[in-house]
């Protein structure tokens, strides 16, 4: 449950459509939910601002849908992350979608999208990666726009879109094979970027280490890096700047 939820039965509560045995049931799960194969942190949007996203790697379909159905009961939104397609198959959730290229699974009410980020990919084979990042950031409430394959090999293509960047708050920038996009951008336009290295790439690329390590050394102040792959945590991440510079 986030804040606002919990204090409209809080109100709800305190105006009687609400009985305490009813509102004893909604929060006694709260901080988490013991299911024995899984601990589910309810509690986590209070204390950071984003609720528990399920990874659906690794995890059986079983278990996945379970612990999607607890948090979608609590909160009415769940996010699942590099899922597949036989989890959402399971899921029977009204309203939900799969998002194929990113293979996110999301369900709920949607949320007013609030300020701007700007994803960009370097290549069209870095689009999944930037779409995993795209789809967290407006799940949790943000705008996106996105600016694909515009990579270094035809810097034109960037350099024709630059007008994108006008009133962003945040970029997000994937690249595989040498990874030097995120430090063109950054040296061309004042926002803060955040760097995803991705996979993408022949022999040296290294399963994207070779542009992991361009982007830490980028000699372009303001760019932070992610780990390789993690369009989720570029998602979060440029969220959590987009939200703070609403409020400013």
């Amino acid at each position: 449950m986030d804040k606002e939820a919990i204090k409209a039965l809080l109100v709800s509560l305190q105006g009687g459509q609400t009985t305490v045995d009813e509102a004893l049931n909604k929060l006694k799960h709260l901080p988490y939910e013991d299911l024995e194969f899984a601990k589910i942190d309810h509690h986590r949007h209070l204390r950071g601002g984003i609720a528990e996203v399920i990874y659906g790697e690794g995890k059986t379909a079983g278990d996945a849908i379970e612990i999607a159905r607890r948090i979608y009961k609590m909160s009415g939104r769940v996010l699942i992350t590099r899922a597949s397609q036989e989890i959402y198959d399971g899921l029977e959730i009204d309203g939900a979608r799969y998002y194929a290229a990113s293979r996110i699974i999301e369900a709920g009410q949607g949320r007013t999208q609030l300020g701007r980020i700007v994803a960009v990919s370097a290549g069209t084979a870095d689009i999944p990666v930037c779409e995993e990042a795209s789809v967290t950031a407006s799940f949790l409430g943000s705008k996106v726009e996105k600016l694909y394959d515009v990579g270094v090999a035809g810097l034109h293509r960037l350099l024709n879109n630059m007008g994108i960047f006008e009133g962003a708050n945040v970029v997000i920038v994937a690249a595989g094979m040498e990874g030097a996009l995120p430090s063109v951008v950054g040296a061309l336009i004042d926002k803060p970027v955040i760097a995803v290295p991705t996979s993408v790439g022949y022999g040296v690329n290294l399963n994207g280490l070779t542009p992991m390590f361009a982007m830490l050394n980028s000699c372009v102040p303001g760019i932070a890096v992610m780990n390789i792959d993690n369009g989720f945590g570029a998602g979060c991440l440029a969220h959590k700047i987009n939200t703070l510079a609403e409020r400013g």
